[in-house]
């Protein structure tokens, strides 16, 4: 049997729910992800956990305190079958997060066209990570 998925310890340095990560760090499809969250737990349209995007398999923190855990179904749906850690449930994080997914991607596609030179280098360092290769 697999082990239950737990949260990173806090939101990575790319995390797009962070309010210090720059705008236009990723693709515009994952900014639409995180509205997906957003609303009462029975409006929201995933039950799918979001997982980090440092690809580690860890739950994104980022997602998991950007609003109480157990208010977000998926984490609710994971808990109930035992995909999750326990611990999932009471994490909480003093990083600074936008409110709400919406919040998130509106920031987060500001400058998706043009990023900055700060967003330039945090995508350097995912491509890096990550071993993509630049287009």
């Amino acid at each position: 049997m697999t082990e239950p998925a737990k949260a990173r310890p806090t939101p990575c340095a790319s995390c797009p729910y962070r309010k210090n990560v720059p705008s236009g760090v990723w693709h515009e499809s994952e900014y639409e992800k995180l509205k997906e969250y957003d609303g009462e737990t029975h409006e929201q349209t995933s039950m799918n956990v979001f997982a980090c995007h440092q690809a580690d398999g860890q739950i994104c923190s980022g997602w998991l305190g950007h609003r109480d855990p157990l208010d977000l179904l998926a984490v609710r749906i994971g808990l109930s079958y035992g995909t999750l850690d326990g611990t999932v449930a009471e994490y909480t994080t003093t990083v600074p997060l936008f409110g709400s997914g919406a919040e998130a991607a509106e920031h987060g596609m500001r400058e998706i066209e043009n990023p900055g030179e700060k967003a330039a280098g945090v995508i350097n360092k995912i491509i890096k990570k990550q071993g993509f290769q630049k287009p």
